[in-house]
């Protein structure tokens, strides 16, 4: 296999695996740092289990009283 062959193989491999996360509720960190970098260079960016913990609370509203649980 060719080296471009290789790189292509391995780019479809992440994006399949990106989307997958995305599919299941798994925020993507890399694009969040890509992001941070890009848009805000001068602020901080989240530790990746701040991120994850962060990324939690907003899915599930936790501590916005929406949280039921269940039913």
């Amino acid at each position: 296999m060719t080296e471009a062959a290789t790189g292509r193989l391995r780019l479809v491999c992440e994006r399949v695996v990106q989307t997958a996360r995305l599919m299941v509720g798994v925020p993507d960190y890399q694009t969040y740092l890509a992001h941070r970098r890009d848009q805000h260079p001068d602020k901080p960016a989240m530790t990746y289990e701040e991120f994850f913990r962060e990324r939690q609370a907003a899915r599930y509203a936790i501590g916005k009283g929406r949280f039921r649980g269940c039913c």
